[in-house]
């Protein structure tokens, strides 16, 4: 999957990995494409619901080695 940037929020429990995520967002432009791999397994919810009322595009998630991988393409 295409990307511009990653951050790499592992070992943050929430609310702290929507917290940096909400934070990245703001700094990317729009149209860019932000990988966030997290280990908190409330991030399942909580990105996807994120990304629903933020108005930005979940465009893409999985989960390998323990982790979920989440891109999320800056729509505002």
């Amino acid at each position: 999957m295409d990307k511009n940037d990653t951050l790499d929020a592992k070992g943050l429990m929430c609310p702290m990995p929507i917290v940096k995520l909400a934070k990245k967002m703001k700094e990317m432009p729009i149209g860019a494409t932000l990988e966030l791999i997290a280990d908190d397994v409330g991030s399942k919810e909580d990105v996807p619901a994120w990304c629903h009322r933020t108005g930005n595009q979940l465009i893409g998630q999985k989960e390998e080695g323990g982790a979920f991988y989440f891109y999320i393409k800056k729509s505002q």
